[in-house]
């Protein structure tokens, strides 16, 4: 008995002739057998009655399950479709063609499998149960597109409930390669981090995240701001989120615009959506960093912030410097799985960035090459063997 690929459904609408939807015809993604079944003596093996036999020793030992089934190589790729890209909430089924993409970035860099779950709940007790009775089937889960604030505990949750690393990647992905990119865009200006002060537009998912992790890195100072104003503690309109930001940020005591904070600023991160004018990146400092992140529509037109800024980065593909997510995550669940880790630590975080980072050697690194490139063979490697070695340093790995 062999199994054969199911038929290429036939063209049916005028859509396919736009070669991103022919791409998409019938899915992008499939499930393959790793063994064959074609005698009665591998169907025993593979199925009844053997099967019997493994499902015994792991009801035995559940250790087992991480040698004898996929769940420690398979990742859950999970949304219910509320921040879709740039798209905003879709819902779930619209956000399945992200999902599925989300899944072969993980087999094609880290040949990790990944199953795409697009659950159609909003509400955040209903998604954690559902998540959690999933967990069995797969050993890691990646969080994606949920919106904020639920993205927040939705994902504290999780890592509390499950013995698996839990990873939101909007949050921590694009905090991860930003760390990176800042690491190298200092060296390259002959700066420290904590000689640098930065002003971040934007206290989503994303934007809290990237905020968090320059802090535990040891940026000089960093002021965010959301759509009305600057974070700061005497603001009475802040969720516990953006409060606690608040807390440990802007120690110039920023309260006005974004425009305002960067006045003499040596960093600006955008993760707003918003624009800012030229005008205010004009007042940045001299040598001035810009990752204007937002995608598809920069915060500021590149070849504006060149005219000011030494170093400009953005997350879309068509300039140099983009702060793609890619360059994070297969690499990390590559070295979580490698590990056996529990969970996704900080310090995972950290040395994930910092090995991003050393891919560029001081002989490559250049204004508009401060990250690798996605398709840098070097990096998911690189990534997988630093976030395992800290998980071992952490305590959270298992081997």
């Amino acid at each position: 008995m062999s199994a054969t690929p199911a038929p290429a459904p036939s063209p049916s609408s005028a859509l396919d002739e736009d070669p991103v939807f022919a791409l998409h015809r019938g899915g992008k993604m499939a499930v393959r057998s790793t063994v064959k079944v074609d005698t009665a003596e591998q169907l025993s093996l593979a199925y009844t009655p053997g099967v019997a036999r493994v499902c015994t020793a792991i009801a035995e030992d559940p250790s087992l399950a991480d040698e004898y089934t996929w769940a420690s190589r398979t990742v859950a790729v999970v949304t219910d479709g509320t921040a879709v890209l740039g798209l905003g909430d879709i819902g779930p089924t619209a956000a399945l063609p992200v999902m599925e993409g989300k899944a072969i970035l993980f087999k094609e860099f880290a040949d990790i499998d990944a199953v795409p779950i697009c659950l159609d709940t909003t509400d955040v007790d209903a998604l954690v149960e559902t998540v959690v009775r999933l967990a069995p089937s797969f050993g890691g889960i990646n969080l994606e597109d949920i919106s904020a604030p639920r993205c927040f505990e939705i994902e504290d949750r999780l890592r509390a409930a499950l013995d698996i690393p839990v990873f939101h990647d909007d949050q921590h992905g694009t905090a991860i390669v930003a760390l990176a990119a800042l690491r190298n865009a200092a060296r390259f200006t002959g700066r420290e981090l904590s000689e640098l002060r930065a002003v971040v537009a934007g206290a989503g998912a994303s934007g809290i995240a990237v905020s968090r992790i320059l802090i535990e890195a040891g940026i000089g100072d960093i002021a965010v701001a959301d759509s009305k104003g600057m974070l700061h503690t005497d603001r009475e309109d802040l969720n516990p989120v953006k409060a606690a930001l608040a807390l440990d940020s802007n120690a110039a005591g920023y309260t006005g615009s974004v425009e305002q904070a960067l006045r003499g600023a040596d960093v600006f991160i955008g993760l707003s959506g918003a624009t800012v004018a030229e005008s205010a990146i004009a007042t940045m400092a001299e040598g001035a960093i810009v990752f204007a992140l937002s995608n598809p529509t920069p915060e500021v037109a590149p070849a504006v912030a060149a005219q000011y800024a030494r170093i400009v980065a953005t997350g879309r593909s068509d300039f140099p410097n983009q702060i793609n997510n890619v360059l994070a995550f297969p690499g990390i669940f590559r070295g979580a799985f490698d590990a056996r880790a529990t969970t996704v630590t900080e310090g995972m975080k950290l040395a994930a960035a910092e090995a991003i980072a050393d891919v560029i050697g001081a002989d490559e690194l250049r204004a508009d090459y401060i990250v690798p490139s996605p398709f840098d063979t070097r990096v998911a490697p690189a990534v997988a063997a630093a976030v395992a070695e800290q998980a071992r340093r952490d305590g959270v790995a298992r081997r």
